[in-house]
């Protein structure tokens, strides 16, 4: 591996980093606050960071069908469960649950689909992931990304006419980007997926990351819950 396949190997490896800790974060806040939005967004940028440790993987020469299997789950169920957590901003308890209810479903029918269906070393070019899933896949994970895009869209949305607040937004938008680098994937279009967690990572990190403070910032500038 020459100069540039070790500084992209290290990219990489430090954007996986920075996912594990947003992802981290997450967790405790819900360990702290019971809130399901910061549990969505953990389990979310969690998929974020076990994709771009596949990608890692794959790139250093390390590819196999397993692994292909959990990169084509990884791409079509991140935007899905990171739209849950932006699903609050609706305010509508019945819509939340009945969008839970089908994401979970969607993403469960994609994985079983994902890990019973083999997949080709020949995805894999020159240690990048750009093959195309079969088309069983492609039909089944739109979904999952296409109804997660819109919802994440809407609520960033329905919060700027609410109250605009910048970090709130970048969060969206990092949510979103990423979303939409899962969807191109599908969509036989899989480097863009590569830009765009490096984007998505570098809004999200803006956005739920108060550097003042060094705490994590609630989604969509909403109150943090408070357990009983």
């Amino acid at each position: 591996m020459d100069a540039v396949g070790y500084g992209i190997a290290s990219s990489l490896g430090l954007l996986g980093l920075a996912l594990g800790i947003l992802s981290a974060r997450g967790f405790v806040k819900f360990a702290q606050t019971r809130s399901t939005a910061q549990l969505a967004w953990g389990v979310g940028l969690g998929f974020g960071t076990a994709a771009m440790g596949v990608e890692l993987v794959a790139y250093v020469g390390v590819v196999s069908s397993v692994l292909l299997q959990f990169y084509v789950f990884f791409s079509a169920a991140i935007v899905g469960v990171l739209s849950l957590g932006s699903a609050h901003a609706f305010h509508r308890p019945g819509f939340e649950r009945g969008y839970a209810a089908y994401t979970i479903a969607a993403s469960g029918v994609v994985a079983l689909f994902s890990f019973t269906t083999p997949m080709p070393d020949t995805m894999v070019v020159r240690g990048i992931i750009s093959g195309n899933p079969p088309v069983l896949l492609l039909v089944l994970s739109s979904f999952v990304t296409v109804p997660a895009t819109v919802v994440l869209l809407t609520a960033a949305v329905l919060s700027l006419k609410k109250s605009f607040r910048w970090r709130g937004l970048l969060m969206v938008a990092g949510a979103s980007v990423l979303g939409a680098g899962g969807a191109f994937y599908i969509a036989s279009f899989p480097v863009v997926l590569y830009y765009a967690e490096f984007i998505g990572i570098l809004m999200l990190f803006a956005g739920l990351v108060d550097l003042s403070k060094l705490s994590l910032a609630s989604p969509l500038g909403r109150p943090v819950e408070k357990s009983a």
